[in-house]
């Protein structure tokens, strides 16, 4: 146990080092605080007083399994703060390229735009993107590109079928099809053990999205 805990401090000693020498190149300003509490519990915590919680992703096949899903549930669940997830392999963000936003008519599609209005309000194009919009929606496509107007954001409404595919591969290929930087989109609006059992498009668009998501409930 103690060769056990020695090897555990090492490594967390040299991930701090490589850390704090990644951030030491970058224009902001930052702080390091090691917890060994639960990971989800310590993300909502900090993130309270925080304007975005940034968590990575693994490899499409690491994350088919239970427990990473999970974890992104809880965190969705128990944060009212917007979460980056970012796909493995990239290497940031840029705020200014090419935002879609993904439209159901929910609440949660609401929430999300309006937690990623800061960052849409710096985007070069904001496409908001319906697959399949019922006509009966409480809120279609056209009042999220209103109420993107009143905030002196130009925005395009791209309605499309999924066709043959399902709505999350509908998605991850019109945000590839427009180079989109990032992905905005509401999460769970169904429950997070219907969305498991039975693929919501939260869960598909976790394990195949390979831009930047942006999710808020």
């Amino acid at each position: 146990m103690n060769d056990i805990m020695k090897a555990l401090e090492e490594q967390e000693a040299r991930m701090r080092s490589k850390i704090e020498a990644h951030l030491t190149h970058e224009d902001v300003a930052w702080s390091y605080d090691q917890t060994t509490s639960d990971a989800t519990h310590a993300l909502v915590s900090h993130g309270a007083l925080a304007d975005i919680i940034i968590v990575g992703r693994s490899r499409h096949s690491q994350i088919a399994a239970y427990p990473a899903l999970a974890m992104f549930g809880d965190l969705l669940k128990a944060s009212r703060t917007p979460i980056l997830v970012q796909p493995e392999g990239n290497k940031g963000l840029d705020p200014v390229g090419t935002a879609v936003v993904a439209w159901n008519g929910s609440f949660e599609a609401g929430n999300a735009l309006r937690a990623a209005l800061p960052l849409l309000q710096q985007a070069s194009a904001v496409h908001i993107v319906a697959i399949d919009e019922a006509k009966d929606l409480d809120f279609p496509s056209l009042d999220a590109s209103e109420y993107l107007s009143r905030h002196n954001i130009s925005s395009e409404v791209i309605s499309d079928s999924k066709g043959s595919y399902t709505v999350a591969e509908k998605l991850v290929a019109t945000a590839q099809t427009l180079d989109a930087s990032y992905l905005v989109m509401g999460a769970y609006g169904h429950s997070r053990a219907r969305e498991y059992w039975f693929g919501g498009v939260t869960r598909s668009t976790l394990v195949e999205c390979p831009v930047p998501l942006i999710l808020s409930r």
